[in-house]
């Protein structure tokens, strides 16, 4: 048995905590959210941030909300090769062991000493799309994707719990190299 889902392509962005909210962009401040995400909660805001590493900046990076309780940049491994650091593959939220960057905001600088990721790929599940799928939360599971540029991908994460709902996140890489477009979908197989 085979189960749709829709690919979700994640371009670089950042995910902070309240304290670096406030020095980036001043005392008091809340995140304004511009869109709703496919994930229940989750939004992108119109905050932006530079991201600055030993051999260049990325610029304009938009921040995703709501405030986490530690915070994340995930990128693409060319975004960041582009700016000098070598950034592990992970699971979102585990961050021991990953580099830091300096983020420069509209009010002021925060300087990490880790936090910057690759995103291991992973499919989003409610509990019910979970069942449905044959699978369950942090199984390991490939997705094949059809087209001109089809392929497989190993070594993708379930995440599933009642704040999830049916998607495959993906980076920019990874959605280039399989020719990913805004309506593009794969299959579960295990």
């Amino acid at each position: 048995m085979s189960y749709e889902v829709k690919i979700g392509l994640s371009n670089k962005h950042l995910h902070l905590k309240d304290a670096d909210i406030e020095t980036l962009f001043g005392a008091g401040h809340k995140l304004t959210p511009t869109k709703d995400l496919v994930q229940p909660g989750q939004f992108a805001c119109e905050e932006k941030v530079d991201i600055v590493g030993p051999k260049g900046t990325l610029k304009g990076i938009r921040v995703l909300g709501p405030a986490r309780p530690e915070t994340q940049i995930e990128l693409a491994m060319t975004d960041a090769r582009t700016i000098g650091i070598k950034a592990p593959v992970r699971e979102s939220g585990k961050l021991e062991g990953t580099p830091g960057c300096k983020l420069i905001g509209p009010c002021g600088e925060v300087e990490l000493d880790h936090g910057v990721m690759v995103a291991l790929r992973h499919v989003h599940l409610s509990p019910a799309q979970a069942a449905e799928a044959g699978v369950k939360d942090k199984d390991i599971v490939s997705i094949k994707l059809e087209g001109e540029r089809g392929l497989v991908f190993d070594n993708v994460l379930v995440r599933s719990g009642d704040a999830h709902e049916r998607e495959v996140h993906l980076d920019t890489d990874e959605g280039n190299a399989a020719g990913c477009g805004p309506d593009s979908v794969c299959t579960i197989i295990k």
